[in-house]
């Protein structure tokens, strides 16, 4: 994933944008950038790797070479940027979020009509941004190259542009991410992907950009240079996991929408499970939480945290690029509370389960430290598809999904043909799915949020969400 700011004033914004990309770092690990532009000596630039350190630390040294009326910033779990162009639209820098699908033909179809040459990274594929501002730079204006661009790619790209005198902020043509305005109470104006990343630096919402919609940005205001569409395709996993709990999306905020989607995970539990009871709702730190509080809200069940997050060395579980590193920094940090543990009923709510790489770790350690009974629910549906929208999971394939490893193993190819009955637990399919993952991870009972559950909780228009990874339709 990954997540942008930018910020344009007659002041100096520097410090607006390194606060700004900083409160997005939860969207990203891997590479960060910033470019600020002054008037008299023009852009300046840099781009860290992060895969190791915070933002913060890394570019606090930075600051004191920064400054300009004008800057933009970039945390991304993939590509570095932001990048620089220099065109026939004049020199801008460019960031995007998204992903590009068919970056291998749109290569070899820009080098065979133009000639012209890309810079390959170590794995030998071309920066998105790069492919993205040779697709822009094919029209007369930036907001032809925009349009041209997002028509072209088959993914999702939106796309954050500074000028030499103006910010461009262009929402994905379905507007699978969110793209905000704020207005600051004094001078300026921002445009970020979290809402609360300039709410704490006195920018006030302002507005929300629609899908497709591009919108021009400068000191003295912004103004639509091309209109947003009907259609809307909103990712719904913002609201069950990658989401700040602060921000809103299309006037629905995050924690809100997870405690009503643990509320209604509970209300549905109670009639396929009336005879469950157990001593504590607990929620998988920290995602999982606020889904448990709503679980434990509805059942009049204590909550309480089994499990401690040790964040002051441990911030972030995925950073390592390998698996088994992964893993085992998960379990550091993660410290345990024995006398919540021993003896007790526990039900875990957890905001989704992907690969289940921990699963059988998490009860496998519970046993040994005397739990009575170990029931886990997660608060979206059962995954069936890898994201071919946004670059939120390190999948890189189905069958690193769950699912579709346990449904291979249960019918071979043909189960792959009824991935619907599958994310049903009405259907005899459906329990094999729940039976299995019980037996083979060593839980008392397993259970999903269902779809509609799921769509209940975001509260928008059920045709406005994104449901790919759960349903695979488009």
């Amino acid at each position: 994933m990954g997540g942008f700011f930018g910020a344009v004033a007659r002041r100096d914004v520097k410090y607006d944008v390194f606060f700004g990309v900083d409160y997005h770092s939860h969207l990203g690990t891997r590479r960060a950038g910033m470019i600020i532009h002054d008037e008299q000596e023009g852009f300046q630039r840099q781009i860290h790797s992060i895969d190791n350190t915070p933002f913060r630390t890394k570019f606090e040294k930075d600051l004191v070479k920064f400054h300009g009326n004008m800057g933009i910033g970039c945390i991304s779990d993939a590509d570095p940027q932001p990048l620089m162009f220099r065109s026939r639209n004049g020199v801008y820098a460019v960031s995007c979020i998204g992903i590009i699908n068919n970056s291998d033909a749109l290569v070899d179809e820009i080098c065979a009509k133009s000639g012209q040459q890309f810079a390959a990274m170590s794995s030998g594929k071309v920066n998105m941004v790069e492919l993205l501002a040779a697709l822009i730079n094919e029209k007369d204006s930036i907001e032809d190259g925009i349009l041209y661009a997002q028509s072209k790619i088959e993914g999702s790209a939106t796309i954050l542009i500074m000028t030499e005198d103006r910010l461009i902020a262009a929402r994905d043509r379905l507007g699978r991410l969110p793209v905000l305005i704020g207005k600051h109470i004094h001078d300026g104006y921002c445009v970020s992907f979290e809402s609360f990343a300039y709410v704490k630096q006195d920018y006030q919402d302002c507005y929300e950009l629609g899908p497709g919609e591009i919108v021009e940005i400068t000191a003295d205001g912004y103004r639509t240079i091309h209109g947003p569409g009907k259609d809307m395709k909103i990712c719904t996993f913002l609201w069950t996991y990658y989401g700040y709990p602060n921000s809103y999306y299309e006037g629905q905020n995050v924690e809100v929408v997870r405690y009503r989607n643990g509320a209604i995970m509970a209300r549905d539990d109670a009639k396929r499970h009336p005879e469950m009871d157990v001593d504590y709702v607990c929620g998988m730190p920290d995602s999982g939480i606020p889904h448990a509080i709503g679980y434990a809200n509805e059942t009049h069940k204590d909550f309480a945290r089994p499990f401690i997050k040790y964040t002051p060395t441990w911030l972030r579980s995925f950073t390592p690029p390998n698996q088994e590193m992964r893993n085992q920094v998960a379990k550091m940090k993660q410290i345990h509370v024995p006398a919540l543990i021993k003896d007790k009923k526990l039900l875990l709510v957890d905001d989704s389960i992907v690969r289940g790489t921990q699963l059988r770790e998490t009860v496998d350690f519970l046993k040994d430290s005397g739990v009575k009974e170990v029931h886990m629910r997660s608060a979206c549906p059962p995954i069936m598809h890898t994201c071919k929208y946004l670059n939120f999971s390190r999948s890189k394939g189905e069958m690193e999904l769950l699912t579709r490893r346990i449904i291979q193993e249960l019918e071979g190819n043909k189960g792959q043909q009824y991935l619907d009955e599958y994310a049903n637990p009405d259907t005899e399919r459906g329990q094999a799915l729940l039976n299995w993952i019980k037996e083979e991870m060593g839980f008392d009972s397993i259970g999903y949020q269902s779809l509609e559950g799921a769509l209940e909780a975001v509260g928008i228009d059920r045709c406005k969400l994104c449901t790919y990874c759960f349903d695979g339709k488009e």
